[in-house]
């Protein structure tokens, strides 16, 4: 392992970690991973890979699949943040093939991160040199899998005739990988815990509702909760809307997620409650899966889980690494805790008293610029700080996309940023500057 990369992220590889390298750097087998969510499947896979890939060559070598747009974006900026030498491109949907087509050309990757339907559509365009790719991952490989996707998958292994390795990796294992995928000799690497994958640091509780329409029991326990970050996991999309809306209406700050929004608005959602704008994200299960958001303190269950891997993944979001966290089942009347939930759990009892719904420390700011118009994060913030008025301690996240920017910023100064920004310029170049709400 190249312990130069280790020290420069700052982290040190845990058990899983320290597996999945050693099997993909000194073996010559398929590798297939089992872990919890947010045990860090993806430097585990990453680490080692960059390692066998040739930074030197302008050819594509490896292809990671990804069931979701956010999961490509994610990734690939963790490629980044290596600063590996290699160069990468995340491939999703809601884009023009032809636009990808040409960053393929300009980039020339040497590893992309991609959703089935869009490889699929590169392969058939011939934007992508098959012969070339020699490594194949499959992250989430149980969703990727599913019936509804095997015709996809099985298309894709079918162009992809020379991968010479294959990496699987999730959080909940699939009842079987099918031939296509064609694995041969493989090490296989579970690292579940027991009790259905629910680490002990995990507090279980069940929130009894009077009403069949639990909207004002959930009021009341997210009040209870303060300022704590939370996920309230719903089944259908409409229904996210509806109790995100609800949740507006009695001042609490909301983002809301699922698979029907535009790219720009899953992004900025993801985007304010990651940072700390927003403390609560309504969302469909979506949002259980391979996304990067630190620092969950709740789940909650509006929705029973449909499956127990569907409970096992929304759990996950909550105590990553070794923190602790809590998981709450709101049951309607006639609804009772699932069989497969076999953790010990207590009634959560909500008090009479509750504060106002809890403002967050932060909010976030849009700037229209990003990489491609050669503005990077430190720019951004001389940016706020000349023009905008802030200290630096008063910047949070910053995230940098090719035509846009995201900054979290403190709360109590945002009239002030974005009234001290109006018409003003970053790099000499005009921009807008305006709330995420």
């Amino acid at each position: 392992m190249d312990n130069i990369m280790l020290e420069k992220l700052g982290i040190t590889l845990n058990s899983m970690q320290e597996a999945t390298a050693d099997a993909v750097l000194h073996t010559d087998r398929d590798v297939v991973v089992i872990s919890p969510t947010g045990s860090g499947k993806t430097y585990a896979y990453l680490l080692p890979l960059v390692q066998r890939l040739d930074a030197s060559s302008d050819e594509l070598q490896a292809v990671v699949l990804v069931p979701g747009r956010e999961l490509a974006l994610q990734s690939a900026n963790v490629l980044r943040d290596m600063g590996s030498g290699l160069r990468s491109m995340p491939l999703y949907g809601g884009r023009p093939t032809m636009e990808e087509h040409r960053m393929l050309r300009d980039v020339k990757p040497q590893i992309v991160f991609v959703t089935p339907g869009r490889m699929n559509d590169h392969l058939d365009k011939a934007n992508i040199n098959s012969r070339t790719v020699k490594w194949l991952v499959i992250d989430e490989f149980d969703k990727c899998l599913e019936l509804g996707f095997q015709d996809e998958m099985k298309s894709i292994l079918c162009k992809l005739p020379d991968i010479e390795r294959r990496i699987l990796l999730s959080a909940t294992d699939s009842e079987s990988i099918p031939d296509f995928v064609s694995m041969g000799k493989t090490v296989r690497l579970d690292y579940r815990a027991d009790e259905g994958n629910i680490p002990d640091r995990i507090r279980l509780y069940t929130v009894s509702s009077p009403e069949k329409d639990k909207l004002g029991t959930l009021e009341k326990l997210l009040l209870s909760l303060g300022d704590r970050s939370s996920i309230v996991f719903l089944n259908y999309r409409d229904s996210v809307e509806r109790t995100a809306l609800f949740l507006k209406e009695k001042g609490f700050t909301v983002s809301w997620f699922h698979g029907g929004l535009e790219q720009r608005e899953r992004e900025a959602a993801l985007y304010r409650f990651s940072n700390g704008s927003a403390p609560i994200l309504v969302s469909t299960d979506l949002a259980s899966r391979g996304l990067d958001i630190p620092d969950v303190d709740n789940i909650i269950h509006y929705h029973l889980p449909e499956t127990e891997d569907s409970y096992v993944h929304r759990v996950g979001r909550t105590a990553r690494w070794d923190k602790g966290g809590q998981s709450f089942f709101l049951l309607g009347p006639e609804e009772f805790l699932p069989d497969y939930v076999g953790k010990e759990h207590h009634e959560y009892q909500i008090p009479e008293d509750l504060p106002r719904p809890a403002l967050p420390r932060m909010a976030t700011i849009y700037i229209g610029k990003g990489k491609k118009d050669k503005i990077s994060k430190n720019d951004i913030v001389g940016f706020l700080c000349k023009k905008g008025g802030l200290r630096s301690s008063e910047i949070g996240k910053i995230d940098v996309w090719d035509r846009f920017s995201y900054v979290a910023v403190t709360r109590s100064e945002i009239k002030k940023i974005i009234s001290l920004t109006k018409g003003e310029k970053i790099k000499g170049i005009h921009t807008v500057v305006e709330e995420v709400r």
